[in-house]
């Protein structure tokens, strides 16, 4: 289960700002498949994430 279903909500993966509502992005991690969600600031602003499973990184 993943960092982000354990708080029970969406939550950016960059800031952790809750994303329910917002223009977020979601999609799934390109190593492990897992549920990623980047809000819209990050995404603009190409934020570094980090994947709450398995560690991948990504722009």
């Amino acid at each position: 289960m993943s960092t982000t279903e354990e708080r029970g909500g969406r939550a950016c993966v960059s800031c952790g700002i809750d994303v329910s509502g917002t223009n977020a992005a979601r999609f799934k991690c390109p190593d492990c498949g897992a549920q990623i969600y980047r809000c819209a600031t990050c995404r603009k602003q190409s934020n570094l994430y980090e994947c709450p499973d398995c560690g991948f990184t990504g722009p």
